[in-house]
C-alpha cells in the first residue's frame, strides 16, 4: 500500500502525466464553437467561377501534398478500411518541439481534416493569444472555483481546481501556456484549402465526474494530497520526456498500479473516444468538380500517452455510450457532500451568531431611549 510519505516517487510522473496530457483546461461556455481561421489562403486569378476556383485550389493542394513525406518520429500512420490515412502526432502539452512536429506534418500531408484532443469546454485556448493564456493559467480565483463546482459538482469541481493549480504551477515553472500544439494545428489547418478542423475529445465534465465516481474516498484523499503539495521543479527536459514511449509505458504501469480507476477514466476511456472521432474523420471526401469519392487524409493531434491506446483500438468495435454516461452519486457520496455543506453552513451560522451577539451586547450598553409621550 502506498502511503502519503511514499508519494514523492509518483508526483513527477503520474501527476505531471495527468496534467500535461489530459486535463490542462480552461472552462468556457458549451456554446463556444471553432470558427474558420483567418489565415491567408493562396490568391486566385480574378474572374473564376466557383467551380473553377474550387478545382484550382484542389489541384494546388494535391501538388503540395507529399506522397512519401519524411515526418517526425512522433508521428504514427494508420490506414482506414476505405484507404483513408491518419497521421497521428503524439505530443506533450508544454512543448515547442511538439508545435514544430504538428506544423511539419500538416504542411507535408495537406490534410482534409485536422482533429485535436480538445472538447467544446476547452476551445477557448485556440482563440486566446499566448500572453492571455499564460495569465489565465496562473490566475485561479473565486469565480473559477465557483464555476468549476457549478459545472461539475462539489467533488469533481474541487478536483478540477486542484488540477488547474498544478497546471498553473507547470505554467509558471516553464513560462509557457498549455495547448501550443493545438493552436499551431488550428493555424496550419487554416492555410490548407478545404481542410476541416474537428474537436475530438470527450467533454471534460464527463471525464471529471466519471473519474471522481470511480475513486474510493481514500484514493480521492491521496490524489488531492499529491496535487496540493506538488511543488517539485519541472523543466522543459521533463516535458520532452513525456514524448518518450518507454518512459510513458513505465509511468502508465505505475498509474495503473496505484490508480487503476483513474487510468481507466482519464486515459483508457478517452483512448476509445478519440479513436471513435478519428475514425469518423477518416471517411472518403468528395473531390471537385464531379464529387467523386476519394480516400481522405487526416492529421490527429493528441497527447503521446494516447497513441498506443488509439493504435490498439483502431480496428476494434467500440461502444461509445458506455463511456458517456455519468452514474448518480452513491448514497455515501451524497451523505458526505451533505455533511460538508452542513459543516460549512454551520460555521457560517456560528460566525453570524457570534457577530450578532456582539452587536446585541453593544446595543444593550447604550443609554435607554425614551419613547415620545402621547398627548
Amino acid at each position: 500500500m502506498c502511503t502519503f510519505s511514499d508519494w514523492s516517487h509518483l508526483d513527477k510522473n503520474i501527476i505531471s502525466l495527468i496534467c500535461l496530457r489530459s486535463v490542462c483546461c480552461f472552462d468556457v461556455s458549451q456554446d463556444e464553437s471553432v470558427g474558420p481561421s483567418e489565415e491567408e489562403l493562396p490568391c486566385l486569378p480574378p474572374g473564376l467561377s466557383d467551380g473553377e476556383a474550387m478545382g484550382l485550389l484542389w489541384q494546388l493542394r494535391a501538388q503540395r501534398r507529399q506522397s512519401s513525406p519524411e515526418l517526425p518520429e512522433t508521428v504514427t500512420r494508420l490506414t482506414a478500411p476505405d484507404g483513408s490515412l491518419l497521421y497521428l502526432v503524439g505530443t506533450a502539452h508544454f512543448s515547442d518541439s511538439s508545435k514544430n512536429d504538428v506544423a511539419t506534418t500538416i504542411r507535408a500531408v495537406q490534410p482534409d481534416v485536422v482533429v485535436v484532443e480538445l472538447c467544446q469546454y476547452r476551445v477557448s485556448m485556440l482563440k486566446m493569444d499566448e500572453n492571455t493564456l499564460l495569465k489565465e493559467a496562473k490566475d485561479i480565483n473565486l469565480e473559477k472555483v465557483q464555476h468549476a463546482i457549478k459545472q461539475n459538482g462539489l467533488m469533481s469541481g474541487l478536483m478540477q481546481i486542484l488540477l488547474l493549480k498544478v497546471s498553473a504551477h507547470i505554467t509558471e515553472q516553464l513560462g509557457m501556456a498549455p495547448g501550443g500544439e493545438f493552436r499551431e494545428a488550428f493555424k496550419e489547418a487554416g492555410q490548407v484549402p478545404f481542410c476541416k478542423f474537428h474537436l475530438g475529445d470527450r467533454p471534460i465534465p464527463v471525464t471529471f465526474k466519471r473519474a471522481i465516481a470511480a475513486l474510493s474516498l481514500w484514493q480521492k484523499a491521496r490524489l488531492a494530497w499529491g496535487l496540493c503539495f506538488l511543488s517539485d521543479p519541472i523543466s522543459k527536459e521533463d516535458v520532452e520526456k513525456c514524448k518518450q514511449k518507454d518512459l510513458l509505458e513505465q509511468t502508465m504501469s505505475e498509474m495503473i498500479g496505484e490508480f487503476p480507476a483513474l487510468h481507466q477514466t482519464i486515459v483508457a476511456e478517452r483512448d476509445i473516444y478519440l479513436t471513435h472521432t478519428l475514425r469518423q474523420a477518416t471517411c472518403c471526401v468528395e473531390a471537385p468538380p464531379d464529387a467523386q469519392k476519394v480516400p481522405a487524409v487526416v492529421v490527429g493531434v493528441v497527447g503521446m500517452g494516447h497513441v498506443p491506446g488509439i493504435e490498439r483500438n483502431w480496428e476494434k468495435q467500440l461502444n461509445i455510450n458506455e463511456i458517456m454516461s455519468v452514474a448518480p452519486p452513491s448514497r455515501f457520496g451524497w451523505v458526505l457532500c451533505t455533511v460538508i455543506k452542513g459543516v460549512m453552513l454551520g460555521m457560517l451560522g456560528y460566525a453570524c451568531y457570534r457577530a450578532g451577539g456582539s452587536i446585541g451586547r453593544a446595543m444593550l450598553s447604550l443609554p435607554a431611549v425614551q419613547s415620545p409621550s402621547v398627548t
